[in-house]
């Protein structure tokens, strides 16, 4: 048995799933997506986190290697906030940065819908 949920992807598809995923959750810093895809999500976002709070090239280099370069509104690209405005937010904390709230049933499907934020968010 696999020890990553495939959600129903091809391993390049999955990728990019997540890839997208993790990229909107610290540009937005709360999506909403179904459970499974938010508990695949939410280890990756977790240790890039951890990445930024070690600040260091190597970190940025390694963020920046799965994060999309995607900006909002035009200001700061995703990896610039995660270690810019994030890893200050986070830097006293020793981890737990997402959290998950369940939203009910996805209308069409019944897919467990929830959001996935990260906490103390602005």
């Amino acid at each position: 048995m696999a020890k990553y949920q495939k959600l129903g992807r091809d391993s390049s598809a999955r990728k990019a799933l997540l890839r997208d995923l993790v990229t909107d959750l610290f540009l937005y810093e709360r999506i909403q997506t179904t459970e499974a895809k938010a508990k695949a999500v939410r280890p990756i976002a977790e240790k890039l986190i951890t990445l930024a709070k070690r600040g260091d090239l190597h970190a940025r280099r390694q963020a920046a290697a799965f994060v999309r370069r995607e900006t909002v509104d035009g200001k700061q690209d995703a990896i610039q906030k995660l270690f810019s405005e994030l890893a200050t937010r986070y830097a006293e904390r020793p981890g737990g940065y997402t959290r998950i709230l369940k939203l009910g049933p996805r209308r069409g499907d019944a897919a467990p819908m929830v959001y996935l934020e990260l906490v103390d968010r602005a």
